[in-house]
């Protein structure tokens, strides 16, 4: 099954569909295609360009959401890179230790490599003379940035291209 980006009225992207139900917003009038995928759709009657990216006719607000901290969410914000060394790291580490009075929060957890995070252990670091290449924030929700995340379809780097260099505006 193929995948479609759907824009709002705006031009903002607002996620992903299967090519069976962009056809069907195009064809209700809801959407209208944007860009083609190349595949055709048949009928008994008609014959229809399957659509890549379609864009509502009218606006929908999205209420803002919260991105909840857990491994897998971790694993994607920081692209598997330990933050210590920047090797390959696939465990969480709480930069100040939870052990110490840590919280588990977005300002407080990167991800490790198995040798950093044991290393590491229950220090701080300044105990270990280390420090964060980086500063620790929560992560933005930018539908741009996940769809780029989870579907890598080149057609529509020039439609959530603009929205991910937005969010990083906003987070800088």
């Amino acid at each position: 099954m193929t995948k479609t980006l759907v824009l709002n009225a705006s031009y903002e992207p607002l996620g992903v569909v299967s090519t069976r139900r962009a056809i069907l917003l195009v064809l209700a009038g809801k959407a209208s295609t944007l860009a083609a995928s190349g595949a055709q759709y048949h009928s008994r009657s008609a014959v229809l360009d399957a659509p890549s990216v379609v864009l509502l006719n009218r606006y929908v607000r999205v209420p803002q959401r919260r991105i909840p901290l857990t491994r897998k969410s971790a694993l994607e914000r920081y692209g598997h890179v330990c933050a210590y060394c920047g090797r390959y790291g696939d465990t969480l580490d709480h930069v100040v230790p939870r052990a110490r009075g840590g919280t588990h929060c977005w300002e407080n957890v990167v991800i490790a490599c198995f040798k950093c995070n044991n290393t590491k252990s229950d220090s701080l670091l300044s105990e270990l003379g280390w420090k964060l290449p980086f500063e620790l924030k929560e992560p933005h929700l930018n539908m741009a940035s996940l769809i780029s995340l989870r579907w890598d379809d080149p057609t529509w780097d020039e439609f959530t291209t603009p929205w991910r260099k937005h969010d990083l505006q906003l987070a800088g």
